[in-house]
C-alpha cells in the first residue's frame, strides 16, 4: 500500500542519561543493526548519532547522545552540550537509567534533582526508559517504578533489557503514538546521517575502548586520513591514525611487537567490513598529539 508524503508519524526523540546507562545499546537494536558503538566504559559516546527507524506508517529519528555527567575538561564539557542541545526541538525525550547499578537512598533524591535540573527546558514528553530490569525481582522493580515516578512528571516509564530486545517493541509504539503526522525526514533506506568515514573511526575506537585499560580509552581519538574504494577489486583502502595524548601511552596501544596494534586492526576490520559489504585493508598507526582532550582548536577538527 503507498502511503502519501503526509501520512506517516514522524518526529526526532533524544535518548539521553547518564553515562553506561544503554543508551547506544537501546538505538542499535531499535535499528536492528549497529551504529552507535557500546563498550562496558562510561563516556564511550562522543558525538550525537543518529539512527532512523522506518515502519508502514511511521519513520523515527533517533538521537544518541554523550552521557550526561559533572564536566569540566574541555572535552567532556562539549559532549555535555552536545547531549544538552539534542533536547532542544525534538518531539519527545527518552531518559535512560541502568538499574541494576547500586543507588543508595541518599543519591536517589540527588539524581531526582538532577533529572528535574535536566529537563527543566524541555517542553515534549520525556519517557523514563530503565534499562537491565532482567537483573531486578519484580518486587524492587515495582518499588522503583514508583519512586520514579514521584520524581518527576514522566508521560511514561518503560522497564526494558536493551541487550536482549525485551521490552523496546511496546516502547517504539508509545514513541510512534506520540509523533506527530508528517513526511519521512530521510529516504527509507538510510539508517543514519553518519558518513561512512566517521562510522569506521568509531569502530576503530570502540575496539581501543575494549582492549586497553585504565585511561588510554579517554585519550584516544581516531582520524581517517584516507579512504579508498576500488570498485573493480571490491576493496576499500583505509589509513586511520589512532591519536594519544602522551608519549608513554604509545607502547601500551602498539604492545608487544605491535600485537596490541594488530589485535584492534583485526577486530575493527571485521565491523567495517560488515558495514560497508566489501574487503576492507586498514592500514593503522599511532601518533602523539600532546593533551588533545583540552585543545579546543583540535576538538573542531574532530567535529565537536
Amino acid at each position: 500500500m503507498e502511503h502519501s508524503a503526509q501520512s506517516v508519524h514522524s518526529g526526532m526523540v533524544a535518548i539521553v542519561g547518564p553515562p553506561n546507562a544503554g543508551k547506544s545499546t537501546l538505538m542499535n537494536d531499535l535499528l536492528g543493526q549497529k551504529i552507535s558503538i557500546v563498550t562496558p566504559k562510561p563516556q564511550t559516546t562522543r558525538n550525537r548519532i543518529m539512527g532512523v527507524v522506518n515502519g508502514d506508517d511511521y519513520q523515527v529519528v533517533f538521537l544518541d547522545t554523550p552521557g550526561l555527567h559533572r564536566a569540566r575538561q574541555p572535552l567532556n564539557l562539549e559532549m555535555v552540550r552536545i547531549a544538552m542541545e539534542s533536547l532542544s526541538g525534538v518531539d519527545a525525550v527518552l531518559y535512560m537509567i541502568d538499574v541494576s547499578l547500586p543507588l543508595p537512598e541518599t543519591r536517589r533524591a540527588e539524581q531526582g534533582r538532577e533529572i528535574k535540573e535536566q529537563m527543566e527546558e524541555v517542553d515534549s514528553p520525556v519517557i523514563l526508559v530503565l534499562n537491565k530490569v532482567d537483573l531486578l525481582d519484580k518486587e524492587r522493580l515495582l518499588t522503583m517504578i514508583n519512586g520514579y515516578a514521584r520524581l518527576y512528571p514522566f508521560h511514561a516509564i518503560f522497564p526494558v533489557a536493551a541487550l536482549h530486545g525485551d521490552g523496546t517493541d511496546g516502547l517504539l509504539k508509545e514513541i510512534v503514538s506520540l509523533l506527530p503526522l508528517g513526511p519521512r525526514y530521510f529516504p527509507e533506506d538510510i539508517p543514519t546521517d553518519a558518513t561512512e568515514r566517521f562510522l569506521v573511526a568509531e569502530m576503530i575506537r570502540e575496539k581501543v575502548f575494549l582492549l586497553t585499560g585504565q585511561e588510554i580509552p579517554y585519550s584516544t581519538a581516531v582520524q581517517i586520513e584516507s579512504f579508498k574504494e576500488d570498485e573493480a577489486r571490491r576493496l576499500v583502502t583505509i589509513h586511520a591514525a589512532i591519536v594519544l595524548e602522551r608519549d608513554s601511552q604509545k607502547g601500551i596501544v602498539i604492545g608487544k611487537g605491535g600485537k596490541k596494534l594488530k589485535q584492534i586492526g583485526t577486530a575493527a576490520r571485521i565491523d567495517i567490513e560488515e558495514l560497508l559489504g566489501s574487503k576492507v585493508l586498514l592500514k593503522l598507526w599511532v601518533k602523539i598529539r600532546k593533551n588533545w582532550t583540552q585543545d579546543e582548536r583540535f576538538l573542531k577538527e574532530l567535529g565537536f
